[in-house]
Parts: C-alpha cells; sequence; structure tokens
C-alpha cells in the first residue's frame, strides 16, 4: 500500500470548508459587549445569528472541526454538557 500523499485528505475526511472555519475562528473571540459577536455573523460571515448558531452546533459533533480547533470545540462541547445535565 503507497503511503499517504501530503496533499491527501487526513484521517477525518476532506478538510473543513471555510465556512465551518470562520464560523469557529468568530466564536473563538471574546466579545466586549453586547452585540458585537451578532454584527461580527452579520458583517463577517453573512449569516443570521440564528444560522450561525445551527452551524456552530453541527461544528460541535464534526471530527473535522475537533482537528481544526480542538480548544474551541471541546469547551463548546463542556458548555453544552453542563446545560444537558441542568435540565
Amino acid at each position: 500500500m503507497p503511503a499517504p500523499h501530503p496533499d491527501d485528505d487526513d484521517a477525518y475526511g476532506p478538510e473543513l470548508p471555510e465556512r465551518d472555519r470562520a464560523v469557529l475562528a468568530v466564536e473563538r473571540q471574546s466579545w466586549a459587549g453586547p452585540g458585537t459577536k451578532e454584527r461580527a455573523m452579520r458583517e463577517q460571515l453573512g449569516i443570521s445569528p440564528t444560522r450561525y448558531y445551527q452551524l456552530l452546533n453541527a461544528l460541535i459533533d464534526d471530527a473535522r472541526a475537533l482537528a481544526h480547533d480542538p480548544v474551541t470545540v471541546n469547551r463548546l462541547r463542556r458548555v453544552r454538557d453542563a446545560r444537558r445535565e441542568r435540565r
């Protein structure tokens, strides 16, 4: 079996799409005041906050997202799990 080529997809499948990387980048930042994050969602990503959170929730369980940004994804998983435990 030939060795994998450096440009081949990794073990997690195709590379994380640019939009998903951008969503994680927005989530990784800290936000100064109310509305600044929502404004960034619209201006930087061109999507509504509702769509942003839909995409973000799907990324939490995506192995490619975990490989791309493990700190952010693991933080989001901890927050989600804590919310589930409180219910």
